[in-house]
């Protein structure tokens, strides 16, 4: 019922204004309000929030497929609802970084920022995705500026702090920076991450600092 309200919000919304000036019109204003405003709200939310509504129940069910079908509704983002349109910037920029489009999920992430992100730690897996694309671009200079504002910001959980601070001390040992690589290798250890991948990379970093001299 909530798709098929979602999926077809402008046809009932003419309907029932449609309705709405017939009841006016023929038997009395003071019940045809109603219709004129359910419509009037109905044609609101199609452009506001579109079917954003619905994609987290795909994305909870893992239904990549499903969700961005539903992205690809929206033929106008820049008409939806601030922190909607953050949101559907930060979808579209996973799906990028998915298929490798690093420049495409770029300047999504860069417009979720701008729109204005309202979730806590979302704003800061925003600088972490993008320091994570300049690093593997090459531009670690930037990735550097990234990372540190994504820390700053703060971050949702220890496995994404502690994957910042891992790359902050990679570009720290590549620039032979090894006081910075230790200090931030100390910092990733010390969140205590437990997701594999990244305990593996942090053990894999570990035997390179054992290395290090000083």
């Amino acid at each position: 019922m909530r798709k098929f309200l979602v999926f077809n919000r402008i046809p009932l919304a003419i309907l029932l204004l449609v309705l709405g000036f017939y009841i006016g019109f023929a038997v009395t204003w003071w019940i045809a309000w109603i219709f004129l405003l359910v419509g009037i709200l109905m044609i609101a939310a199609h452009y506001l929030i579109g079917p954003m509504s619905l994609i987290q129940k795909f994305v909870e069910d893992g239904d990549m497929e499903g969700a961005k079908a539903l992205l690809d509704k929206v033929k106008k983002p820049e008409w939806l609802y601030k922190p909607v349109r953050s949101s559907y910037y930060m979808l579209q920029a996973n799906f990028s970084t998915m298929s490798d489009n690093l420049d495409q999920a770029e300047t999504d992430l860069k417009k979720s920022i701008n729109a204005g992100i309202t979730e806590k730690g979302f704003e800061g897996t925003a600088y972490l995705q993008l320091g994570s694309i300049s690093y593997k671009k090459g531009n670690t200079k930037e990735a550097v500026e990234y990372l540190k504002k994504a820390v700053k910001l703060g971050l949702p959980d220890a496995d994404n702090t502690a994957t910042a601070y891992i790359q902050l001390a990679s570009i720290a040992v590549q620039r032979r920076e090894f006081k910075s690589a230790k200090m931030y290798y100390a910092k990733a250890k010390s969140s205590k991450p437990t997701n594999k991948q990244v305990v593996d990379q942090l053990n894999e970093m570990g035997k390179y600092m054992s290395r290090i001299p000083g």
